[in-house]
Formats: structure tokens, sequence, C-alpha cells
């Protein structure tokens, strides 16, 4: 009967503790992406998170050390998904000539990150200037870009389509054009079509591997 009984606390509704964890943490995820990606970071109070999740702010804490917190992992979520649909583009494309691997890899990137308006402003807008912490987080993943960037500019050098050089600074100059120009597209309210800020990131992009 102890068994039993031990059995019967660690599931409810045919659920264990740790699925309605996974599912109060989902839950949180979701509530963040919703208002911090409409109403902002900065109006989104844990209260209110907690409420949209249907959750206590004892639930929150037991996920989240703060705002910040949630913040970064929902960052982590977006990215994590866009860098890995950018490296199966170049894999998909690696014998091809740079600038069809760059369209590839662009389209990737701008079909993922800005799929969702929500996810095109967390990334691009909410994360930047909260706090120390948050900015660090931000410059770790631009770091794990721009290493990523300078490896396919070396395979460029490689392959005779651009000459060697340090990349590093071309790579970080064009992330920060990528963020720019796909976050005026999501904003741009259809102003834009899709097919010409992909271009542009591309002739940007292509000049700043193969430019002498």
């Amino acid at each position: 009967m102890a068994g039993t009984g031990a059995v019967a606390r660690r599931t409810y509704g045919g659920r264990s503790a740790g699925e309605r964890r996974a599912e109060r943490r989902e839950r949180l995820l979701m509530a963040g992406l919703e208002l911090f990606g409409t109403e902002g970071y900065a109006a989104s109070s844990i209260e209110k998170l907690c409420t949209h999740a249907g959750v206590s702010t004892r639930n929150f804490y037991e996920e989240f050390a703060s705002r910040e917190d949630l913040l970064m992992a929902l960052h982590d979520r977006i990215i994590e998904q866009a860098f890995q649909a950018v490296f199966g583009a170049f894999e998909d494309v690696a014998e091809a000539p740079i600038r069809e691997r760059f369209t590839r890899a662009v389209r990737a990137f701008v079909t993922t990150t800005a799929s969702d308006p929500r996810w095109a402003r967390v990334s691009y807008v909410e994360v930047i200037g909260v706090s120390n912490a948050v900015e660090q987080h931000r410059i770790a993943w631009r770091e794990k870009w721009a290493r990523f960037l300078v490896a396919e500019a070396e395979r460029a050098v490689d392959r005779g389509e651009a000459e060697s050089r340090d990349f590093h600074l071309g790579a970080v100059a064009l992330i920060g054009a990528v963020n720019e120009l796909v976050h005026h597209w999501s904003m741009s309210g259809g102003k834009r079509s899709l097919d010409d800020v992909i271009a542009e990131i591309v002739r940007v992009a292509t000049a700043a591997v193969t430019a002498p």
C-alpha cells in the first residue's frame, strides 16, 4: 500500500510531476512569447505572465530565476531554431556557388526568425538593452554566429571564391545588417517583399566575403 500511495503522489490526472512541471514551463514560455512579442518586455510583469500562463508566481520561480531568465530562454529557443535552419541550408547546397549558398541560408534565417511577428520582436527588439546579463547573452549568440560565418567565408577561400583575410569584423557587420533589415521588413507591414530583403542581404553578405 505504501508503494501505491507513493505512485499516487507522483502522478495526477495520469501525468507525472515532471510532466506537469514541463507543461507549466511551456505555458510560461508561450506567455512570454505572447506578451513580450506584443506588449513588450517592460510592460510584462511576472504577475501578468503568470496570469496569462495560468500558473502561480511560485511556479514561475520554480522554472525561471527572473523575467530576464524567461526572456533569454525564449530568445534561445528562437535563435537555436534559426541556427539549425541556416546550418541545414548550407549543408543542402554545400557544393553550390557562394551566392546560391548565401541565398538559401539567408532565406532559412529570415523565414525562421520572422515567421511569427512575435518572434521577430523578441529577437530584434526586446532583447536589446534590457540588462547586462541579457546583453552578455545576446553578445554570446552574436559571437557564435560570427564564428559560423567566418568558417563559411574560409570555406569560400578554399574554393577560390574569396581572398584570405580576417573575416571577423565583416561577420559582425553582416550580423548587424541582417538584424536591421529583417526587423525593418517585419515592421513594414508588407511594403517590402521578402524576396527583396533576402536579395539585399545576399548582396551585402557576398560583398563582405568576396571583396578584396
